[in-house]
């Protein structure tokens, strides 16, 4: 009973679909990109509030530097495949953030970026940076964070088809039967975004070789990140992210085709 429900939720979500630039992959697509661009546009604004934004000095405009060029080049694949509808409301923003703690970037839907100081002695260098910062733009043109909305709101869906499929069931029986739909969507989550991060990882690397930086990078920056992470991993089916070492084998099979969009500025 319970693979039915699971099998008639996923017919229901099968026709709110898109494709995933470059890897063609399908995905859920529940929540309007132009909604989750807006919520992104306040939330971006309220870290810059609280935040302390590098303005000027060569850091930061290394950040804008980079951004700028990975930038074009999103805009320049999107334009050459006739999509740059897919980058609808998108208004560019790259800064800097002053918090040595904080070894990350990231990317919101609509081209917000920020980098925080934390991670520059792993990037080290404008390339390494650029393996970054591709690999944080990359999550948002594909509509990484509107997909995982979506997978949230199929979870709840599923949920109450589960519920009420269970309907006279013994309370025992309904226990049971939430128990195996929780753990299995958690699971498939957490393999979600397992996945994400490898297509980004995938994305980043060919707009980082069409901004002009070598995508050979990548390799020597996750080298770098994963002599840096010294706590235990966990288990990498319980983890969001691939572990550092999938990441690397990915990366040395997709470098090839990443090296076609390569030249050197």
């Amino acid at each position: 009973m319970l693979k039915k429900v699971i099998t008639v939720a996923s017919l229901c979500v099968l026709s709110a679909c898109a494709t995933v630039p470059i890897t063609g992959r399908r995905q859920l697509s529940l929540v309007p990109e132009s909604e989750v661009i807006s919520l992104a546009q306040q939330q971006y604004k309220q870290v810059l509030d609280t935040s302390k934004v590098i303005n000027s000095g060569a850091q930061a405009a290394m950040v804008k530097r980079v951004g700028q060029r990975i930038q074009q080049a999103v805009e320049t694949y999107f334009r050459q495949q006739n999509q740059s509808e897919q980058l609808a409301g998108y208004q560019w923003e790259f800064n800097l953030i002053q918090d040595d703690r904080q070894q990350n970037a990231w990317c919101m839907p609509g081209g917000k970026v920020v980098v925080y100081t934390g991670i520059l002695p792993i990037t080290q260098d404008e390339n390494g940076l650029a393996v970054v910062m591709g690999h944080e733009i990359a999550h948002a043109v594909a509509r990484h964070g509107s997909e995982r909305m979506s997978q949230q709101e199929a979870q709840q869906v599923g949920g109450s088809l589960v519920s009420a499929a269970l309907t006279g069931r013994s309370p025992a029986a309904q226990q049971l039967a939430a128990q195996a739909f929780g753990l299995s969507t958690s699971l498939g989550i957490l393999r979600y975004g397992r996945n994400q991060e490898s297509e980004a990882d995938h994305l980043g690397l060919i707009f980082m070789a069409m901004a002009g930086y070598n995508p050979q990078g990548a390799i020597t920056f996750w080298q770098r990140m994963d002599a840096r992470e010294n706590q235990a991993a966990p288990p990498e089916f319980l983890s969001t992210h691939p572990s550092n070492g999938t990441r690397i084998a990915d990366i040395q099979r997709e470098l090839p085709e990443a090296q076609k969009y390569y030249k050197a500025r």
